[in-house]
């Protein structure tokens, strides 16, 4: 399988980066942490300093299985701004390769025209961003090769969601009970 990339920017939602990356590497999927920074060491929305595995300038898009964004402010609007990153999504989308975001990101789809006529779920308030999109206000919703989650809370979810697409529902069940978390 090819690399799960999730892309971090300054100001972006720890939780909603940290989470998805612990619980895809417990059921053994590639993902490596990206910054667009120009520099390793990305700071999160509370301040807490994140080395990215690698950064913009050595992804792959051949090598990139899918395309993660955590939320969090500004550090969605900072991935909105990234013009390779940009690209990339679009190349994605039009290829029809799985996209993922959470809280405040999905806006980055949104404003692409990315999501018409998708379900899709966000940080309230963020949700005049999905353009052309239902808005569902789900803690996750998943429709064609879009996850979407709610925020900070949903972060688990979300990380299952993507667990179950390339893993399936017994995988996720194993790492809910591994992890204590109820079902």
């Amino acid at each position: 399988m090819k690399t799960i990339y999730l892309f971090l920017a300054e100001g972006f939602e720890e939780i909603e980066a940290l989470a998805p990356v612990d619980v895809l590497r417990r059921a053994g999927l590639p993902v490596k942490t990206v910054s667009v920074t120009g520099d390793l060491a990305v700071s999160g929305a509370h301040g807490v300093p994140v080395v990215a595995d690698m950064s913009f300038e050595e992804v792959k898009a051949e090598d990139a299985e899918m395309i993660v964004l955590p939320g969090g402010l500004p550090g969605a609007t900072n991935l909105d701004e990234h013009a390779g990153l940009g690209k990339l999504i679009l190349v994605f989308a039009e290829a029809g390769k799985p996209l993922a975001a959470i809280c405040a990101a999905p806006l980055v789809f949104g404003k692409r025209g990315l999501l018409k006529g998708k379900k899709a779920t966000c940080y309230p308030g963020f949700e005049n961003f999905l353009e052309g999109a239902e808005y569902t206000a789900a803690l996750v919703q998943t429709d064609g090769n879009f996850i979407t989650g709610k925020g900070p809370g949903a972060a688990l979810e979300f990380a299952f969601a993507i667990v179950e697409k390339y893993c399936g529902a017994e995988k996720v069940k194993e790492l809910k009970q591994g992890m204590m978390i109820a079902e």
